[in-house]
């Protein structure tokens, strides 16, 4: 079965927003949040091929050096679906954008044989 990685994204104004809201609200809407997440995660347990993992923030190694850096990847996991748009509907109603403050999930193929394997 064909797999995809699914790339969860957040603008950092968007988080900064989230973070700026009273805590009693960040905390509701974390409990709503984890808890919708793992009904989608049980879901969709047979098309999920890792677990999620989010991510903090970020340094950038370059050939000038390293440095902090920004960018919106929030997270990520891998899935198994018979094609891109079998997969990208897996994230239709994913709480990454309909309760937390995500703006998107990007879902591309997982590659690992010749270039013209690969789609943009």
């Amino acid at each position: 079965m064909p797999r995809f990685l699914a790339v969860y994204t957040m603008r950092p104004e968007d988080f900064d927003a989230f973070r700026a809201r009273p805590k009693a609200e960040q905390e509701a809407i974390d409990e709503a949040g984890l808890k919708a997440w793992a009904d989608w995660r049980e879901r969709n347990a047979a098309a999920i091929a890792s677990t999620d993992v989010m991510v903090g923030k970020t340094t950038r190694v370059t050939r000038s050096g390293i440095a902090d850096a920004q960018n919106q990847i929030a997270g990520f996991v891998i899935v198994e679906a018979p094609d891109i748009s079998a997969a990208a509907r897996l994230f239709q109603d994913h709480p990454h954008i309909t309760i937390f403050p995500g703006d998107g999930i990007d879902v591309m193929p997982v590659v690992s044989g010749p270039p013209e394997e690969m789609q943009t």
